[in-house]
Formats: structure tokens, C-alpha cells, sequence
């Protein structure tokens, strides 16, 4: 058995009957504690659960409806997108009824009905002016098109109405397919033999036996050893469940009402977060100073708002900073209570989990594209474009999608600093070229500072890993030669045209009379020159380059590689080649090393071989 178990959380206001509507459709008592039974009220959040005709599994949260309760309230609310609102025919709209529909209002509810209980209580004109009036009430809401049935818990009328509409309701809700997964931790305990064992609402994807999972914020890690859904064992469950969670590896410490249990390292809990706010209906604004409350999920916490930039209709882009970590990803609900009136002033969306410390106008005008965006990959876009440059692994973490392909060298880059850097990069080249013809291309450090300057005006930070990569992404494009040191266009080659009489007193120079000890280049520097030309013949071959310091004819070196051929049973050792070239230790040692370095020889001990060849004992 799989978790396809979708929840409904109740609201309404106080002894309009949702508890005895639930024990109704469920038969179970959703009051779990004696002080609830006694007083007649929800104190604390209730659970039931029922299969609807269907064949649908149906949880119900039945949270408080008394304002003393209201943070317990929203906790149930919180990460549930199903409702069903509850009000009394006998009573009528009641100012508690009022609040919850602004909670769900600025929550976004996916779906909901309205139920009419004690319609026993009331004669046909009443009930009918009652449905009127809730009509009119939840005008312009998000239960504007909620359908509404007149049921008793009493006398059981109507409850095949309001089943069929819960279960029109369930089939009509959007899903997420890619949220990430969090169980949302309103509930902990201890069972002897156990251990932890939490509850919640599970949104976003699965849970299975035997998962790691992390208790966040604090990342401590854990265990599922087994889950449960409405006193059903699972082997998984799935969004959006009522889940109960038996953790190993974990006490209770770190966990409480408002941990969120997610994949460890999928959720970087934060303390600052950019958000579009709204008020409820009935405010013109979000007031400028109170002591609020952000409650997201089953968590709470204090909070300070920064307002960003003002919008039409009281709603304002918003930095809001919390007292406590929470942990929260982009397009979440959250509401927002003020205690100084005790009651809730508005709600938002969150757009931002990581901000930037300073909140640029043009980090402004970000956050205004992504209020208008309704889906994560287009999010995950503007992320990209605000940083200029930013590694996959942080897009994942700040709008939870994993992009697709994934780059290979773990950076997502705006268009307009990979264009950036690659005119840099090709103008310094062609200038670079154009004034050094001889040398083999440009210094890779200096490549990578105007590699750096153009990624800054770009508006990315010039990671050195991210300037690495655009390198390496413009060599494989074949648009740049990269080596260990230097960096060329692919067009560039050395241009000898041009110094043909200092090639020739160069080449004069080293192989002429003293071809065995020719003048370092240190000495032919010291005699006038070019540094870049004994470069250039040494990557073209006409001289060849067997140290640091040494060039030497290429007719030395096939002297050297036929000696080498000569000794193939008994070897060469460094004083045969010394005696048969007639030069000294300065050369025939930088000479046999640069042969076994080419693979010309293979050196055992003292003694050097043809490379091809495999010396005996």
C-alpha cells in the first residue's frame, strides 16, 4: 500500500460543529486530548480519516477554531492546500469565520467546499438567506467558486452532498510535480521500544523505509524505520499524506513542531527571505511597524519586514529577516500575524531564499519577474540571469530544480556573460597576436584576469572555477587553443616571414662550427637576440629546445638517437655520449634526459636503451 492519500484541513469559527462533522463522515473524534473534550473545543490539531466513495483515502485536519488557538490554526492550515470551511446555518458568518477565510485567502487554497452544518436547526427561507449571505461573504476570495452544502452532523442529512463534493474537489486539484519533498513536523513523541516517532503532512514527492532524511533546520541526519498513514503500515508514502514517522539515529532534542524532515542537503534553511506580500482583505496596507509573526508550514517565528518596493492594491515586494531558521522554497505560502492587534494582517509568496545582502534596484527588478512567474523552471531562469553565473548545485537549493541536462563542469551562465567573455577573451588574443607574431599565444594569466574584468562587468563574480570553465567551454568549441601556460586563436601561427636573417644567423650560431657546445640562450639573448625568435624555431623544429636554458641543432640530436642504437645490448651511459658527441657533462646530460622525456631512450640505472627496446639482466 502506497500513501495516494490527499489531506483537508477544517476551518471556521468556534463550535460551528467541525469536529462533530468529521466524527460524522469518519467516525472518528478527531479531540485527542481531555481538555478538549471537556471545554468542547479544538485545542490542539485533530486528525481523522475516511475512503471516500471513490475509493479516494481522504485525511482531515481539524484545527481550533477558538482565536485563542489560532497559531495551532495555521500550523494545520499551513502547508495543506484542501479545505473545508465550516459555517454554522443556525449562527451565520461569525468574526472568527471572517479570519481563517483570510488566512486561506493569502495561503492560495487549491480547493475547497463549504459546508452549512446544523441546517436541521434552521427552516428553508433561513437557510436559504444563510447560504446567501456566505456567498456574498467569500466573494473575491480563493472559495469565490466553492461549492456550499447544507448538511447536519446530527441528523445526517446532506453528507452524501458533501462527500461528493469533497471528492469532485480532491479530483480537481492541481498537483506538484516538482516540488521537493518535506514533511512538515507538527507533532513529536516518544514510543518505548521505538523511539522518535513524528507526524505531519507530507507535500512534494515520497518518503520510503529506510530513507536518510534530515530534521531541519540543525541538518540532523536519521533513519526511517518505518510510516504509517491513518494506522496503516507503508513501505512508502506519498504527497500529500498525513504521515507518521519512525525515526533511528534521533531524539527528540532537535525536533519539534515546525522541523521540516526533507532529503538531506536538498534545503539550506534560512533567516532572510524576499517575498511578495499582500494584506488581508479589509486592510489597505501591511503596517509599517508591529511585533509580526511569520508562519510557514508548521513553523513560527518573529519577524522584522523591510519593505522593498511598494505595488498596487497594498501589496509590496518585502525583505522579511526571522528570529529562527526556517526552512522554506521559492513560491511557498506563508501568513502573517500581528500581535499588537492579535490577528492576521496578510500573507505572501516566497520569491527569494537566498537574497543578496543589499537589496540592489536591480535585484528589485528581479524579484518583480519572479512575482509574476507561476513556474519553478522559469524561476530557476532568473536566478541564473540575476547572478550572471551561479553552480547548478545552488540553483537546486534556492528553487529546488534540478536542471536538466545538468553541466558538466557544475555552472549555469547567462548568455550575456559567456558572450562577454568570449569577445575579451578574442580581443586580447588578436591584439596579442598582432603585436608578439612570434610568440606561441598569450599568457594563460593574463587570459584569465581579462577573462575576470569581463565576467565583473557582466555582472557575475569572477570565480576562478567559473573563469577555468569558460575557458575550457570556449577551447572545446574550438574557439581558443589553450595549453599548460598560453592561450591562441586557433587561426594564429607563428609567422617566421619577416626575420629570415636573424634565422639564419641564429641557426648559424647553434649549428655551425660549435654544434656539440653551442652558446646558451641566456649568452644569445645577452648577444642581441630575440627571445621571441629562439621561441618560435624551437616550436617549429628548426632548433630544438632540450632545456630550459639550451637550444641545440636538430642534427645533434639524431648524432645522439643513432649512438643510442649502437648500444642496444650493453646501453649508453652519460660518459660514451659525452666522448662520442665531443661535448661536456652541460650538454650530453640535458641531452639524454630530454631523449628519455620524448621517448627516444629508456633508462635503467646509468645506462639508457633504445625506448623499444626491453633491457636484459
Amino acid at each position: 500500500m502506497t500513501g495516494a492519500l490527499r489531506v483537508i484541513a477544517t476551518a471556521g469559527h468556534v463550535d460551528h460543529g467541525k469536529s462533530a462533522l468529521i466524527v460524522a463522515l469518519t467516525g472518528v473524534d478527531p479531540d485527542r486530548f481531555e481538555e478538549e473534550k471537556r471545554r468542547g473545543l479544538t485545542i490542539d490539531l485533530g486528525y481523522a480519516w475516511a475512503t471516500l466513495p471513490s475509493g479516494r483515502e481522504v485525511g482531515f485536519v481539524d484545527v481550533p477554531g477558538h482565536e485563542r488557538f489560532i497559531r495551532n490554526m495555521l500550523a494545520g492550515v499551513g502547508p495543506v492546500r484542501l479545505v473545508l470551511f465550516v459555517v454554522a446555518a443556525d449562527e451565520g458568518w461569525k468574526p472568527q469565520s471572517e479570519e481563517h477565510l483570510q488566512i486561506l485567502d493569502v495561503l492560495g487554497v487549491a480547493g475547497g467546499v463549504i459546508a452549512l452544518t446544523k441546517s436541521d436547526l434552521v427552516d428553508a427561507a433561513r437557510l436559504h438567506d444563510a447560504e446567501l449571505d456566505v456567498r456574498e461573504r467569500v466573494a473575491g476570495t480563493a472559495l469565490a467558486r466553492a461549492p456550499i452544502v447544507a448538511v447536519s452532523a446530527r441528523a445526517g442529512t446532506g453528507l452524501g452532498d458533501l462527500v461528493g463534493a469533497m471528492d469532485r474537489m480532491i479530483e480537481e486539484a492541481p498537483s506538484v510535480p516538482d516540488a521537493r519533498r518535506r514533511l512538515f513536523v507538527d507533532r513529536v513523541f516518544s514510543i518505548t521500544g521505538a523511539g522518535t516517532v513524528v507526524t505531519g503532512t507530507l507535500t512534494g514527492g515520497c518518503f520510503a523505509i529506510d530513507d536518510e532524511v534530515a530534521a531541519e533546520p540543525g541538518g540532523t541526519r536519521a533513519r526511517i524505520r518505518s510510516l504509517q498513514t491513518h494506522k496503516h503500515s507503508l513501505g512508502e508514502a506519498c504527497h500529500v499524506s498525513r504521515v507518521a514517522a519512525n525515526l533511528v539515529g534521533i531524539d527528540r532534542t532537535p525536533v519539534r513542531r515546525g522541523t521540516v524532515l526533507c532529503a538531506p542537503d536538498a534545503f539550506r534553511p534560512t533567516n532572510a527571505f524576499d517575498a511578495l506580500v499582500r494584506p488581508v482583505r479589509g486592510l489597505d496596507r501591511i503596517p509599517d511597524r508591529g511585533a509580526f509573526m511569520v508562519h510557514a508550514g508548521a513553523a513560527e517565528t518573529g519577524a522584522k519586514i523591510r519593505t522593498l518596493e511598494q505595488r498596487p492594491g497594498g501589496q509590496m515586494l518585502a525583505r522579511i529577516r526571522t528570529d529562527d531558521a526556517l526552512v522554506l522554497d521559492v513560491l511557498d505560502r506563508f501568513v502573517l500575524w500581528e500581535s499588537g492587534r492579535r490577528r492576521v494582517v496578510g500573507g505572501g509568496i516566497v520569491l527569494d531564499v537566498a537574497p543578496p545582502r543589499t537589496a540592489t534596484p536591480g535585484h528589485v527588478a528581479f524579484l518583480s519577474q519572479r512575482a509574476g512567474a507561476t513556474e519553478r523552471a522559469t524561476i530557476a531562469e532568473l536566478c541564473i540571469e540575476e547572478a550572471g553565473a551561479v553552480r547548478a548545485r545552488e540553483v537546486r537549493i534556492a528553487t529546488g530544480l534540478t536542471l536538466q541536462p545538468v553541466p558538466a563542469d557544475g555552472w549555469c551562465v547567462a548568455t550575456r556573460v559567456t558572450d562577454a567573455v568570449t569577445l575579451a577573451v578574442a580581443a586580447l588574443l588578436e591584439a596579442e597576436h598582432r603585436a608578439h607574431p612570434l610568440d606561441e599565444g598569450a599568457d594563460l594569466a593574463d587570459v584569465r584576469a581579462a577573462a575576470s574584468d569581463a565576467c565583473r562587468r557582466a555582472g557575475a563574480r569572477p570565480d576562478p572555477g567559473l573563469i577555468d570553465a569558460l575557458l575550457a567551454r570556449q577551447h572545446a568549441a574550438g574557439a581558443i587553443v589553450r595549453s599548460a601556460t598560453t592561450v591562441r586563436l586557433p587561426t594564429h601561427q607563428v609567422a617566421l616571414a619577416g626575420h629570415e636573417v636573424q634565422l639564419r644567423d641564429l641557426v648559424d650560431r647553434v649549428s655551425g662550427a660549435r654544434e656539440a657546445t653551442p652558446p646558451t640562450i641566456r649568452e644569445l639573448v645577452a648577444d642581441g637576440v630575440d627571445p621571441s625568435l629562439i621561441d618560435a624555431v624551437g616550436r617549429s623544429g628548426v632548433l630544438v629546445r632540450i632545456s630550459p636554458d639550451l637550444v641545440v641543432a636538430p642534427s645533434l640530436v639524431e648524432r645522439a638517437t643513432a649512438l643510442v642504437r649502437e648500444h642496444t645490448v650493453d646501453g649508453l651511459t652519460i660518459s660514451v655520449l659525452r666522448e662520442a658527441l665531443g661535448t661536456s657533462r652541460k650538454y650530453a646530460v640535458p641531452l639524454a634526459e630530454w631523449m628519455d622525456a620524448n621517448g627516444v631512450t629508456r633508462r635503467v640505472g646509468d645506462l639508457r636503451y633504445p625506448r623499444e627496446v626491453t633491457p636484459t639482466a
